[in-house]
């Protein structure tokens, strides 16, 4: 059976068998037009024959695909790259192609994350990235370090317990994600930042709503999640990108319109680079998101009187914004509110802690969250006092034989017992009843704030000689003289007057303290004046 092969402007006849394969005439054209092929891990160059538009396969027999006498097949010399990496997500159980060239292996691993993000539509701070071998992969590395080669098939892993709630955001399902939203308020308020990212990447308009009304701004950037937030000097560039940069990326037309209907500020957000959403659009050749933001840029805001150019409002718009924040971080820091992680907040550092992005499903996160609340140790108090061998949580009690025997006291037989006995009692009660005193007073006084404990030292106080007559108050000390007429000690009259300086909460601690001196200061002079009072009136009348 003749048959003939149309190639590259020529047109030759080819005696083949109906029998024969596709792969078998591919090899003959080969042979007679001398065509190199090859394959290598890079890529490939082969032969394809299309027979009435369609493409043939190898394993075809001609005669099967109705290639009959006289028929013409026209060939191809085509050149196939393969993809320099390929990278499984763990949430989507997908394998993802990356084509790009061999230069991307010289990178960073932060160049190849910025490409992944740009492919499955996750969030830098989302995922991370792991060898076959299950070694994570660190931004500051090159892919060298890891022994990458051309071909491999890298592991996307996300945070524990996410799995189902980037599912729902990937999928669009608005009811999924608030089903699977955690409990901590930072994680919480980060999680709603990822969802609003994720639907502008896909165009999710029901997602975009709902993530606009938890009050998700879109020039806000994504950020980190609250475990990693402290470690900013070592994070992804792209950490900044906000949600109306992924809706530039992937022409989301509709995505863009809200956004911008909801704040103009999105029109001047920038990323990492300093690109505006317009020059990302450009970037990407995105044409019907170029014009939507060229004509808003150059629009106009009227008000009453006057209209502003676009540009000119964005830039009073961001002014006033500065202002009101740097007004509000004056006020909290007068509040003295702590800003970052606080004592007791979970934190992980690369390399030392335990991985918590293991892309474990959200029901074993939560079991072995309540497992590590189960491990902890009960108090002393309720431990039990037998020791059960084989049991961690017991502790050993000391032996009861080393113990010394307490026996009843002998009541009656001694009459000297009884009466010592009697005064020791009276004294533990005397003391007992100072005690109580002196916290009634803290109580009472102290709410607020605290002062140094009393000192021990024993100072010798100078005496005190008041140009009165009166010989009561010449040996009278003035310390002795304030406790009698005030019934407060120096110490408790001070606890007093910084407890009432205290309730001026408005001013500043420095101040507080001034009102307190000026109240003690004022209590002591009022006495001073009463008993100089008292001692004039003692006084013998003199007659002119």
């Amino acid at each position: 059976m003749r048959i003939f092969i149309a190639f590259e402007g020529s047109f030759e006849p080819f005696d083949v068998s109906a029998d024969e394969t596709v792969e078998a005439v591919k090899l003959m054209i080969k042979d007679y037009f001398h065509i190199p092929l090859s394959e290598d891990k890079q890529g490939r160059r082969y032969l394809e024959l299309t027979y009435s538009g369609a493409a043939l396969k190898d394993s075809w027999n001609l005669a099967d695909v109705g290639i009959s006498f006289c028929s013409t097949l026209k060939c191809f010399v085509k050149e196939e790259d393969k993809p320099t990496l390929y990278v499984f997500n763990a949430v989507t159980q997908e394998k993802m192609p990356i084509v790009e060239s061999t230069a991307l292996l010289g990178k960073k691993v932060s160049d190849l994350r910025t490409l992944v993000t740009l492919r499955c539509g996750f969030p830098v701070g989302v995922y991370c990235l792991r060898t076959p071998k299950g070694l994570e992969m660190y931004d500051c590395n090159g892919l060298r370090d890891y022994q990458t080669d051309i071909g491999t098939t890298l592991r996307l892993d996300v945070w524990d317990g996410w799995k189902e709630f980037l599912m729902g955001c990937l999928l669009g399902q608005k009811l999924k994600v608030q089903r699977y939203l955690s409990k901590e308020g930072p994680v919480l308020k980060f999680q709603k930042r990822v969802a609003l990212y994720i639907a502008a990447f896909y165009g999710y308009i029901e997602l975009t709503e709902w993530a606009l009304q938890q009050g998700v701004r879109p020039h806000e950037a994504v950020g980190v999640h609250p475990y990693r937030a402290w470690c900013h000097e070592a994070l992804h560039a792209d950490v900044s990108k906000c949600p109306i940069h992924a809706a530039a990326e992937a022409g989301q037309l509709l995505i863009l319109k809200a956004f911008v209907n909801c704040s103009l500020l999105c029109l001047e957000c920038k990323n990492a680079a300093g690109q505006t959403p317009l020059t990302i659009a450009c970037k990407h050749k995105h044409k019907d998101c170029v014009l939507y933001l060229l004509s808003k840029m150059w629009s106009t805001v009227s008000f009453t009187k006057i209209s502003v150019p676009m540009r000119i409002y964005i830039k009073i718009k961001q002014w006033v914004l500065r202002a009101q924040s740097h007004s509000l971080h004056k006020n909290q820091l007068c509040g003295a509110r702590v800003f970052g992680a606080k004592v007791g907040d979970a934190i992980i550092v690369d390399g030392f802690t335990k991985p918590r992005m293991t892309s474990k499903s959200w029901h074993r996160a939560e079991d072995r969250d309540s497992q590590n609340t189960l491990r902890k140790l009960p108090p002393l108090k309720e431990q039990t006092a037998s020791r059960r061998p084989g049991n961690p949580l017991t502790i050993s009690q000391p032996d009861p034989k080393g113990q010394t025997l307490k026996l009843p006291p002998i009541v009656g037989a001694n009459p000297l017992f009884d009466l010592q006995r009697h005064q020791r009692q009276n004294q533990k009660k005397m003391t007992a009843t100072a005690r109580r005193k002196e916290e009634l007073i803290k109580n009472s006084y102290l709410p607020q704030v605290p002062l140094p404990s009393v000192s021990r030292v024993g100072y010798s106080h100078p005496s005190f000689h008041y140009a009165t007559p009166s010989a009561d108050v010449l040996l009278r000390s003035p310390l002795a003289s304030f406790s009698e007429h005030s019934g407060r000690t120096p110490r408790e009259n001070a606890v007093y007057c910084l407890a009432v300086a205290s309730t001026f909460k408005e001013k500043r601690w420095l101040q507080q303290l001034g009102i307190a001196r000026v109240l003690a200061k004022k209590s002591i002079s009022n006495l001073t004046t009463q008993e100089g009072l008292k001692t004039c009136e003692n006084l013998p009348e003199i007659m002119l």
